[in-house]
């Protein structure tokens, strides 16, 4: 109660005034969201997919962990979590990693669609790796696959599955979870899955190679809201201080979780605290999108905060680990709704939200689906009138 009690003087008095409505219009948002029905209206009953979409919206299962992708020779990976569209083409390509150990399949995998949708080939794009749960797509056409293990690494794969993985370490060694690509300032946002975790950035010593460059951590203290600053990291490599306690100062952000860039800014979750965050890189500053803790005049409709992206009309898709098992969007103005809710899997989380290339699809996994194991992963597609 001490913590929400702060931050209600924090976040509804002092940032409204500092920043009003000027500094989020356009690119993020004025206030933290607040509950109200979503723009495409209530859900409906659950469909043959046990999905609950709202009018004019339908679904498809398109890959299923331990069975093999319809119409290739591909077995679906276990666990399926983050995950990225590319266009192909006429198609499109969705990545998706696999939250597993090396010796049960640990990497990412990828679905190749053609112009009509139908999955003409899946593939392996990266093995070998552990626990790669988030991650995110670059302005060059990659996958960066994020290990969330202790000292973990960045890996950088091929969509089209041509080229080998390669391993970044100058992104830093620590509990990765996801990457956000910014080509307007040059960075890569980064973030991390621990209880006292850092936000970083990434700046290559050139845009588009990530093999040299400089890793820094977000410096703020206590704040939820106002301008920060950035310091370097001294040793990224974690040789013998854990990357997010070598930087006195550095803000802690309780399980980093998803973060997605866009239109000058970065929105990143953290689930320790129920919270979307959004960082202005025009102005260096931060802010809070949404926090269950500021939900007023009924319960908050959006738990257990995951994978976050972001459709062409600015509204924002946050997968939950949990909670309910829904997909929850946030509007430029200010409100959060349910858009999507599975039934019958309580013990599973929703992952990897990505739109086709063309705004009309939204892809996402079930990462264990009915069975509550690694092994019941279910991918699906949703298709319908998605504004943009």
């Amino acid at each position: 109660m001490e913590r929400r009690n702060f931050l209600r003087t924090a976040v509804i008095g002092s940032s409204a005034a500092a920043f009003g409505g000027t500094l989020w219009r356009g690119a993020a948002f004025a206030d933290p969201a607040q509950p109200a029905t979503g723009p495409y209206g209530a859900l409906q009953s659950a469909n043959s997919d046990g999905i609950l979409l709202p009018r004019g919206f339908t679904s498809r299962v398109v890959a299923r962990s331990g069975q093999t992708v319809p119409g290739t020779s591909y077995r679906w990976h276990s666990a399926p979590d983050g995950g990225a569209t590319y266009a192909d083409g006429s198609g499109w390509i969705y990545v998706s990693n696999a939250e597993v150990s090396p010796s049960s399949g640990g990497g990412a995998g990828a679905l190749k669609f053609n112009a009509s949708g139908t999955v003409t080939s899946a593939y392996r794009i990266l093995g070998d790796t552990n626990n790669n749960c988030a991650g995110g797509a670059t302005p060059w056409k990659t996958w960066l696959s994020c290990e969330e293990v202790t000292r973990g690494y960045v890996y950088e794969t091929d969509p089209w599955g041509v080229n080998a993985a390669v391993r970044r370490p100058a992104m830093g060694r620590f509990k990765h979870e996801a990457a956000a690509a910014d080509p307007d300032h040059g960075y890569v946002y980064l973030t991390e899955d621990e209880s006292d975790g850092r936000f970083y950035r990434f700046r290559p010593t050139t845009w588009g190679d990530l093999s040299k460059g400089t890793l820094q951590v977000l410096v703020a203290g206590s704040a939820t809201s106002g301008p920060v600053t950035w310091a370097n990291v001294p040793d990224p490599a974690a040789s013998s201080t854990q990357t997010r306690h070598q930087v006195s100062g550095a803000k802690v952000f309780n399980g980093g979780e998803g973060c997605f860039y866009a239109a000058g800014t970065c929105w990143f979750t953290t689930k320790g605290d129920n919270r979307v965050w959004a960082y202005d890189a025009n102005t260096s500053s931060i802010s809070l999108a949404y926090d269950d803790s500021l939900v007023t005049g009924g319960s908050a409709p959006l738990t257990g905060v995951d994978n976050v992206t972001r459709s062409g009309s600015g509204d924002l898709y946050i997968a939950e680990d949990g909670g309910n098992m829904e997909i929850c969007l946030i509007t430029p103005d200010d409100t959060v709704a349910p858009f999507l809710r599975i039934s019958g899997q309580s013990g599973s989380e929703i992952t990897g939200p990505a739109f086709s290339p063309d705004g009309s699809r939204l892809y996402f996994s079930s990462q264990r689906g009915t069975s509550g194991t690694s092994s019941g992963g279910i991918t699906y597609e949703v298709k319908g009138p998605f504004r943009s």
